[in-house]
């Protein structure tokens, strides 16, 4: 199947971000918001309090299962939005590794950001997409 995302790259910006700087979706393609995607298990609880790692891989376990849900793959994804609550800048880049590596090669625009506190209790990452499929006819 055809994919509708289209990452863009530019060589007048600094090739130091890994991630593209830009995407695209074609008029036809159906967009998918997803709520921020968080480090809960099947009841509700917060995985790996204190583990700015393990939250981030929960979390992305559970963005990839909300995308399987509304018809999308990770590879669909046109940009994320990382939100990881600390000041410290190793967090931000420990979180930030491990949703990196779960897009591989597919690196959408992405922002890291550091926050005060995020919703659940002992939450430290949430993870916001956008994703866009081009639906069979």
């Amino acid at each position: 199947m055809p994919r509708a995302v289209t990452l863009i790259r530019s060589d007048a910006l600094s090739d130091v971000a890994e991630y593209a700087y830009a995407a695209t979706a074609p008029a036809e393609a159906r967009l998918i918001f997803l709520a921020g995607a968080c480090p809960l298990d099947e009841e509700g609880g917060t995985v790996c309090p204190g583990d700015h790692r393990g939250q981030a891989a929960r979390a992305v376990a559970n963005l990839r299962t909300a995308l399987a849900a509304a018809g999308a793959g990770i590879e669909d994804v046109i940009s994320t939005r990382v939100l990881v609550a600390t000041a410290d800048p190793a967090d931000l880049v420990a979180a930030w590794e491990v949703v990196r590596d779960a897009f591989g090669a597919h690196d959408v625009p992405s922002t890291l950001m550091g926050v005060t506190v995020l919703g659940y209790r002992d939450q430290l990452v949430e993870i916001e997409a956008v994703a866009a499929v081009l639906d069979p006819e």
